[in-house]
C-alpha cells in the first residue's frame, strides 16, 4: 500500500472537506447559494396613513365583487383582479377558482407557505378566522419588502393585511398594505367590512 507524507496528505484531503460543507443541491447545480433577504428598517415617520377625513367609493368588478375603495387612488386592472395605489398604499383582489372554503389550518398549509417562500422578507404575525358581513374569512397579517424603487434601488418594510373569501368555487383574496407603522388599521377594516360578493 503506497504512503503518503502527512502534509501531503493534508493537502489532498482540502477539496473534499470544502465539498462536503456544501449542500448537495449547490454541488450537483453549480448555482450560487440563495441569498436570504433581510428585512428593510421601519421607516422613522411612514408615509402611507389614509387621511380619517378619506372619501371612499364603491367599486364594482366583472369578477363578481364589489368593495370600497379610497377616492382617487390608482386603478390598474388585470385578467384575475384588480389592484388601487397610492405611493406605497395598495389595496389588491384576486379571484381565482378553489374547491372548498379556507381554513385556518388550509391557510397556514398552503397560503402562508407560499407566501414565505415568494415573497419579500416576510414574517407573518397571525392567522386567524374572522366573521364579516361576507361571511367567514381568514385573515393573515404580515410584515414584507417593498419592491425596491426603480430610481434609488431602496425596498421599505411594509404590514401588510390579507383576507380570503369564497363562495361557490370561488376564492377571492384581499391584500391592504402601508408602510410598517402606518395606522390605517380603522380604514383597512372598513374595507375589509365592505367586501361582498355580488
Amino acid at each position: 500500500m503506497r504512503t503518503y507524507p502527512a502534509w501531503l496528505t493534508a493537502t489532498m484531503l482540502l477539496p473534499a472537506i470544502a465539498l462536503s460543507a456544501v449542500p448537495a443541491a449547490a454541488q450537483r447545480s453549480n448555482k450560487p447559494l440563495p441569498v436570504v433577504e433581510k428585512p428593510a428598517p421601519p421607516e422613522k415617520n411612514p408615509p402611507g396613513d389614509i387621511p380619517d377625513d378619506q372619501v371612499f367609493i364603491e367599486y364594482r368588478s366583472p369578477l363578481g365583487f364589489s368593495l370600497k375603495v379610497p377616492e382617487g387612488w390608482a386603478r390598474r386592472d388585470a385578467g384575475e383582479g384588480v389592484t388601487f395605489s397610492d405611493k406605497y398604499g395598495t389595496v389588491a383582489v384576486a379571484v381565482a377558482p378553489e374547491a372548498a372554503p379556507p381554513t385556518v389550518a388550509s391557510v397556514k398549509q398552503t397560503q402562508v407557505q407560499s407566501l414565505e417562500s415568494s415573497g419579500r422578507a416576510v414574517k407573518v404575525t397571525h392567522v386567524k378566522a374572522q366573521k364579516l358581513p361576507a361571511g367567514e374569512a381568514v385573515a393573515v397579517a404580515y410584515a414584507s419588502n417593498s419592491d425596491p424603487n426603480p430610481v434609488t434601488n431602496k425596498a421599505i418594510r411594509l404590514e401588510n393585511e390579507r383576507y380570503f373569501f369564497w363562495k361557490d368555487g370561488k376564492l377571492a383574496t384581499l391584500t391592504m398594505s402601508a408602510p410598517y407603522g402606518a395606522d390605517n388599521a380603522d380604514q383597512w377594516q372598513l374595507m375589509a367590512k365592505s367586501f361582498h360578493w355580488q
